[in-house]
């Protein structure tokens, strides 16, 4: 084992601390990571403060995590020391299942093994449970290591590993493209890279958000059109209109409204996590053949793909860089909406 620097929260209402941690050292097909950047994700915030349930303590989250190569296994042949990398939500799955063999390892039948919060065997983690990427350094199967191209800066990429794909994913899933007219619900951490995205795919972009106060963000990222959800006529007006709309907020929305807005054959695709059940007419989903639907991110090829799509096409995270003793500040900050688009931990700060 080695030591590391991280910065931990070590209980739910606690603050983050700096810690001391232990990585395992590079097994045969290992990959040692010097971390550069880690972005701060919202689902690091319900962890962290244990509003899903299940949070471990100290809890060292990230999982949005760009750096270099430092050292590699013996068995090691798609990395090598001095490679720009990356690693996302996964750290490990089955390799088994249908889900795997598909390249779906984020859906593993068997429960794949997440960046942090994961329980893992003592000689993986010596604590047995990950830790993330709020760290200097990090040990990771290669399968499980993304290559970040040259194209891209390290600092705008780490975002992707967890935002970029969880919208990529969706997208290439339901064929945005041309021809397609499609619509995403919010402009924040996610949704400012779903404009990106869907628009260099060549998609007719739509933003509906609460209000206009990003409109000039979001036209200067790539929508064709900006309407405030707050406004009754928006839903006369866009009636019938998509062909796919992409929820990326958690706020309990009226679907039944946003269905409505649905095409022939349209998806409404859920990615954000409401609290409350959903409350859907039948009716708005058998009139035009309309879809609900859920995604979460995406397997390591699909992933691998997205960070290639994005360097091609000079497509970054909008980003405010932190040192890690504003990672207190930077949470409230993001439950608070009050950040233009993501928070990136340098982790030379660590």
């Amino acid at each position: 084992m080695s030591n590391v620097a991280a910065y931990a929260l070590p209980a739910a209402d606690g603050s983050f601390e700096k810690i001391t941690i232990e990585r395992r050292e590079p097994g045969p097909n290992d990959v040692a990571i010097d971390i550069k950047y880690a972005g701060i994700c919202h689902s690091d915030i319900h962890t962290a403060r244990d509003e899903w349930g299940g949070a471990q303590y100290p809890c060292v989250p990230g999982h949005e995590i760009a750096g270099v190569v430092a050292a590699v296994g013996s068995a090691v042949t798609r990395f090598a020391v001095g490679d720009r990398v990356g690693v996302g939500c996964l750290v490990g799955s089955c390799g088994r299942c249908a889900p795997c063999l598909a390249g779906d390892e984020q859906y593993c039948a068997n429960g794949a093994t997440w960046t942090y919060n994961s329980r893992v065997a003592p000689e993986v983690q010596a604590n047995g449970y990950t830790l993330g990427g709020y760290s200097t350094g990090i040990v990771v199967d290669e399968s499980f290591v993304l290559a970040i191209p040259e194209g891209i800066g390290l600092d705008v990429a780490a975002p992707l590993l967890c935002a970029g794909i969880t919208l990529y994913s969706p997208l290439r899933h339901w064929n945005a493209g041309p021809g397609k007219k499609v619509a995403i619900i919010g402009m924040g951490g996610l949704g400012h890279i779903g404009v990106k995205i869907a628009a260099a795919l060549g998609a007719e972009v739509t933003v509906l958000s609460q209000s206009l106060r990003k409109r000039d963000d979001g036209l200067r990222l790539g929508a064709t059109h900006y309407r405030a959800t707050s406004d009754r006529q928006t839903f006369r007006e866009l009636r019938g209109r998509f062909d796919l709309i992409i929820n990326t907020v958690s706020a309990d929305l009226p679907i039944d409204d946003y269905l409505k807005l649905l095409a022939l054959d349209g998806t409404l695709v859920l990615l954000g996590l409401p609290e409350k059940p959903l409350q859907v007419t039948g009716r708005n989903l058998v009139n035009y053949r309309r879809s609900l639907a859920g995604s979460l991110i995406g397997g390591l090829a699909q992933t691998q793909e997205m960070l290639n799509f994005c360097a091609a096409h000079g497509i970054g995270a909008e980003i405010e860089l932190i040192a890690a003793d504003e990672i207190d500040e930077a949470y409230d900050r993001v439950v608070a909406s009050d950040v233009q688009y993501r928070f990136v931990i340098d982790a030379a700060t660590i």
